[in-house]
């Protein structure tokens, strides 16, 4: 087949001279012109060989892309293997034309974009190394900002460098889209409807990569219109409208989530409108996907030290709001996000390209709630939120943040079962105490017995929706707490000798600190450390300690109170590893010595006074008696280990708002085992006595009061008297 024309000109293209006409010798020019070998060293082509059969793991549909070939090339093999109702017949001048015509926008499409992206050095903005996992402002213990993506998984990439490069994983993309538009155009000519794609479409695999490029380069989003099934289908389940942050507070008998947890509460355009109407609503928690037949121990090694991978869970929203209420029976906090409907769908997008990745999980840094921040990230480049926590991610930490960077838009508190049934103890208290009844022993035994007998909860009975709220807010909510972190600097006297004490505590808050924003009776502190610098001016005296020493270092203490008389459930206890400095009561005039020490207490607590009208909180006294076990090992004890066993017994009182105090009786009896020496003992009792007593000058301001005496006959100096100065940051 020719085409003639009155000009004597020709061009071969079946190997035969044909004549052609002026009119087709032009764009025919043009066309060949692009199609050479030398027009593509005028395009801005990767260094690096872009293949797209990553985008479809089937042989039948990859198709590769040398560099030194044109793309329209390509383009054109994948139409004539891969839609036939784009080329029919492939003898037909008109279809081929239409080819050459979809070839070339395609190459100029390319071009276009690769300048766009060259020109605003796009490879390297902040979103789109999130959007692949390159934390480029993320310093912790583990990972000091690495310049490669944290994802090592090759289906997640469509570069073979995708990895190591974002601009090859870019360019990758755009060849991807040039594709996409290309077979979209050529589907919307056979078929008006948008068409359905492979679920192995890069516009099915990558919808939050897609729809960031669409917005920095000049793409026709309509020409990127596609059906993608498990996508389309995952956000019709879904239909994300709204995020928010749930806060599940502190719960000490779970140690895994001593310091609180942190999901994402997924709200459709219903629940958003009607926040009780929770089983409209889902939730999305990233948690640890730890091996369930491993110790404690060793599950806590693992989860720590990133051994174990992260897990992301979405779930309906009553089911996981239900274990936090009802289950474990803590208060929850809910934080509207201020996204708008767009950067939801985004954020959703994202977690849809990464729900399936296995990432290494650490319990401190990369958790429940770092996963929250490098979302926002995500849509809000600006903010730096994860940066901001480098090397410790808590929970309440994340939402101080989150409200500090005005990314918080209202709030709602829901109580725990037991909430609501300690609610239910203080009213029937008031109405005895109304009618000038006493209130006895037995009927608060009665009150607890009632109200369990008849439960109340935040969920309906079907688990359905949220309950009107009809007791007052509790006063735990994290926003109003103070920092986690402190420092103090203290003067004191131990027995002759003065010495001042400078030290530093990670966390988290123990029972003489500002209780606002916490559960009641929350004690656990972690990595604390204490200096003590002595004053050595005294030469003469022979009994004077180092001038610097380790005073304390904790690795963690706690105690979790829940007393017999409320309408909390569980044991009281406590644990504590640390490395401290104690008296040897086994010696005449023995010293102190640094041991290693290992205690666990157990017990009952009871709370008594008045507490908050109209609320589920505890009366806030509280006294409490424990069992108590200890090992301690040190070269200056004698014979280098004592076992002990006693009894623990104190109380903390509330005297304001801003002032409490705490006594507390040690009563250990130890054992060194026998001795031959006439001046030791190998076992004996050694009675301590605290005070404690801390006044706040502000949120992040107070002033403290420790005294102790030893009432062991043996000891160097029995009494240590201290005011420290302490500062929360």
């Amino acid at each position: 087949m020719f085409i003639n024309s009155k000009i004597s000109n020709s061009i071969a293209i079946d190997c035969t001279r044909r004549e052609i006409s002026s009119r087709a010798r032009l764009p025919l020019a043009i066309t060949g012109l692009l199609l050479t070998a030398q027009a593509q060293a005028f395009l801005p082509t990767p260094l690096s060989i872009v293949t797209t059969g990553e985008l479809a793991p089937s042989s039948q549909t990859a198709v590769a892309i040398n560099p030194q070939t044109p793309i329209a090339s390509a383009l054109s093999q994948n139409d004539s293997s891969s839609d036939n109702s784009v080329s029919a017949n492939s003898n037909n001048n008109n279809n081929n034309d239409a080819t050459l015509v979809q070839n070339a926008e395609a190459e100029q499409l390319l071009m276009t974009w690769r300048q766009q992206v060259q020109a605003d050095n796009l490879a390297q903005h902040t979103t789109w190394r999130r959007l692949l996992y390159f934390l480029d402002d993320k310093k912790s213990l583990f990972a000091q900002g690495e310049s490669k993506s944290l994802v090592d998984n090759k289906n997640f990439f469509l570069s073979a460098n995708g990895q190591q490069d974002s601009g090859a994983e870019l360019d990758a993309m755009l060849v991807a889209l040039t594709k996409e538009v290309t077979l979209s155009a050529a589907k919307k000519n056979s078929n008006s409807k948008i068409p359905t794609v492979s679920n192995n479409s890069v516009l099915c695999r990558f919808p939050a990569r897609v729809q960031w490029l669409t917005e920095q380069l000049p793409i026709d989003n309509s020409r990127l219109q596609a059906k993608c099934p498990a996508l389309d289908n995952w956000m019709a389940t879904l239909a994300p409208e709204q995020l928010s942050v749930m806060f599940a507070q502190e719960y000490l008998d779970n140690p895994l989530s001593a310091f609180a947890h942190t999901l994402l509460r997924i709200d459709s355009k219903t629940s958003a409108a009607d926040s009780n109407q929770i089983h409209h609503a889902y939730a999305l928690n990233d948690t640890v996907d730890g091996d369930p037949d491993d110790s404690f121990v060793i599950y806590a090694i693992k989860s720590m030290t990133g051994r174990y991978n992260n897990k992301i869970e979405i779930d309906p929203y009553p089911k996981k709001l239900a274990k936090y209420l009802q289950d474990d029976e803590r208060d929850a906090w809910t934080y509207q996000l201020a996204l708008t409907p767009a950067e939801v769908q985004q954020v959703m997008s994202h977690v849809w390209e990464t729900k399936e990745l296995s990432l290494p999980y650490y319990f401190t840094t990369d958790n429940c709630a770092s996963e929250i921040l490098r979302l926002i990230d995500v849509v809000r480049p600006k903010k730096h939120l994860l940066s901001q926590l480098p090397y410790a991610v808590v929970p309440s930490d994340v939402v101080q943040l989150l409200a500090d960077e005005k990314l918080l838009a209202n709030t709602r508190y829901t109580p725990a079962d037991n909430t609501l049934r300690q609610a239910q103890l203080n009213d029937a208290k008031q109405s005895r105490k109304q009618l000038s009844y006493r209130n006895t022993g037995q009927d608060t035994f009665n009150d607890i017995k009632s109200a369990q007998i008849n439960p109340a909860s935040s969920i309906s009975a079907d688990g359905q929706s949220l309950l009107p709220i009809t007791i007052a807010v509790a006063d735990n909510n994290p926003l109003d707490r103070q920092s986690l972190q402190n420092g103090h600097i203290g003067v004191g006297q131990r027995g002759d000798n003065r010495y001042i004490d400078v030290g530093l505590r990670a966390g988290y808050h123990d029972s003489l600190d500002r209780p606002t924003g916490f559960p009641q009776f929350f004690n656990l502190e972690g990595l604390a450390a204490t200096l003590r610098l002595y004053d050595t001016d005294d030469r003469d005296n022979a009994q004077q300690p180092s001038s610097v020493v380790l005073q304390n270092f904790t690795l963690i203490r706690g105690r979790s109170f829940n007393p017999v008389n409320s309408a909390k459930k569980g044991k009281t206890w406590g644990v504590s590893i640390e490395a401290t400095r104690v008296n040897d009561g086994s010696q005449q005039d023995g010293t102190d010595h640094l041991v290693g020490s290992m205690t666990y207490e157990t017990g009952k607590s009871w709370a008594f006074g008045t507490p908050r009208a109209q609320t589920g909180e505890m009366p806030p006294q509280l006294c409490y008696a424990l069992a108590t076990g200890a090992t301690q090992a040190g070269r200056g004890i004698n014979k280098g280990v004592r076992v002990g066993a006693g009894v623990n017994a104190g109380c903390r009182y509330q005297i304001n708002n801003q002032l409490r105090a705490q006594a507390e009786l040690q009563l250990p009896y130890w054992y060194h085992g026998g001795s031959d020496e006439p001046d030791v003992r190998g076992h004996y009792w050694q009675p301590v006595t605290t005070l404690g007593l801390q006044y706040d000058i502000d949120k992040k301001q107070a002033l403290r009061l420790n005294a102790s005496y030893d009432w062991q006959d043996r000891v160097d100096a029995n009494d240590d008297i201290q005011l420290s100065y302490r500062r929360y940051f």
